[in-house]
């Protein structure tokens, strides 16, 4: 039977089973990654797997099934179980979940890829890997490390209302660091982040990221920062690189606008959100500067992808407007129950878990500036770049990140380099602080976000420039 079939199957055994709506999602994926230390290849992994994952709406609640077989038999008993079980839940009286209205549709979709990363060949990746970590070795490494990740992911949707999409999404990426070791201190650098870049795009992506380029210059500022000055401890002005930006908005924005999160519904791991749904549409959250969008629209970004795992289209939207909270991410279950019109934030992490609500790409519409004019513009501060470690609390509120590199700016100049950098603050607050923001956006991927349990790893995007920020906590006191 076709893949469409085996969906199709599904849902009809759920429905009789007495489900009063009910989806199915065939995936097949392919994995591959490779890693480098010191000019040797370390690891190579290979995985493929697929399979038929079933959700079944029943009363107020919903049940699950998936299975590793695509025969007719085993598609119509995951369905059936999974109505089973959404019934069982239903036992325990609770309000009736009803789900915000999307058109169905009949449509395929695909990721732009113009080299496909698992037709390169292996000796190519390995080579590169293997040049980049042995040139940062020459230049003062004492370890460097390399990697790339593949992801090639084909996607079979069905649904009772009657939505039928196939979709395609291929994804990569990669990155390089080098660690010094010093006199009781240890300094890493990294290129492009400090876990590498990645996008719904082909091999072209790693070519552009030209990392045997880049191999010298991290060696060297590596093997710098173990006699840099730390980084002084303070109130100041506080300059972002983009990818560090691209962390705070994951952290402090995009988990908290989490719909399932401010209902209470997910409290698990990160916890929930300080958001309050009376205060959408009203709550400052950040300076005017602040434009912040939902938008899995953008072409090669990692949160891209034509329909989310509840066949709802692709669509931007606003999540802070001019500094003003103005949506969320949601599901069709959550938006309803919230008194919403949209969704379109669901996904899951293979065949295997249940769709939950998931960034897509959130990130910044660029500011009127450049990262020069920022520089030049700032009499006193720190500019900061490369996240090194990330902390915050289990509503999203406060936080503390740890940066690979700083340099101190003084009279509209950098000055020396700093060591150890870090920031704290509470998340409104330090939004509100913006005041500067580079025009110079870069769709930032994050592809390990972890949420729910069992624990699922969601890829999303996040545009970001370099930004200022007025009055923040550096460094760590005395």
């Amino acid at each position: 039977m076709t893949h469409f079939d085996a969906a199709t199957a599904a849902v009809e055994a759920a429905l009789a089973a007495g489900a009063r709506y009910a989806d199915a999602r065939v995936m097949h994926r392919r994995y591959e990654s490779m890693s480098a230390r010191n000019g040797e290849i370390e690891e190579l992994t290979q995985d493929e797997d697929a399979g038929i994952g079933v959700r079944a709406l029943v009363g107020s609640s919903w049940g699950f099934y998936a299975v590793p077989e695509l025969t007719s038999s085993a598609a119509r008993q995951a369905g059936a179980r999974a109505a089973e079980i959404a019934a069982a839940s239903a036992t325990v009286p609770g309000p009736r979940i009803d789900l915000v209205a999307t058109t169905p549709v009949a449509d395929s979709w695909a990721s732009d890829c113009q080299v496909d990363p698992l037709d390169v060949p292996l000796s190519d990746k390995g080579d590169l890997l293997v040049a980049a970590t042995r040139t940062m070795r020459e230049h003062g490494a004492d370890h460097a490390e390399g990697l790339y990740q593949i992801w090639d992911t084909r996607k079979w949707f069905v649904s009772s209302e009657g939505h039928r999409i196939d979709q395609h999404i291929r994804e990569c990426g990669g990155g390089i660091s080098a660690t010094a070791i010093g006199d009781g201190e240890t300094q890493r650098r990294s290129y492009p982040s400090y876990r590498g870049q990645y996008g719904t795009r082909g091999w072209e992506l790693v070519t552009e990221l030209d990392l045997l380029a880049h191999a010298p210059r991290v060696a060297e500022e590596a093997r710098a920062l173990l006699t840099a000055p730390l980084c002084p401890s303070g109130t100041t002005t506080l300059i972002l690189g983009g990818e560090q930006l691209a962390l705070q908005i994951h952290e402090s924005v995009g988990h908290a606008i989490e719909l399932d999160r401010i209902l209470g519904w997910e409290a698990a791991f990160a916890g929930t959100s300080w958001l309050d749904l009376a205060q959408l549409g009203s709550l400052r959250y950040g300076s005017e500067l602040m434009n912040i969008t939902i938008d899995p629209t953008i072409p090669g970004a990692l949160g891209s992808f034509g329909y989310d795992d509840e066949g709802t289209p692709a669509t931007r939207r606003d999540a802070v407007r001019e500094g003003i909270w103005v949506g969320v991410l949601a599901g069709r279950d959550s938006a309803a129950v919230a008194g919403l019109d949209y969704a379109g934030s669901v996904r899951a992490d293979g065949w295997a878990r249940l769709p939950m609500v998931r960034m897509t790409n959130v990130g910044l519409e660029p500011g009127p500036h450049t990262l020069e004019e920022i520089i030049a513009s700032t009499d006193e501060g720190v500019y900061m770049e490369t996240n090194r470690s990330w902390s915050i609390d289990d509503k999203r509120l406060n936080f503390q990140f740890g940066c690979e590199i700083g340099w101190e700016v003084r009279d509209g100049k950098l000055g020396r380099m700093l060591r150890n950098p870090t920031y704290t603050g509470i998340g409104p607050v330090f939004w509100r602080s913006m005041d500067m923001l580079s025009s110079e956006i870069v769709p930032w991927g994050t592809p390990n976000c972890g949420k729910g349990q069992p624990g699922q790893v969601g890829h999303t995007g996040h545009p970001a420039a370099p930004a200022r920020f007025r009055n923040v906590r550096v460094g760590v006191r005395a």
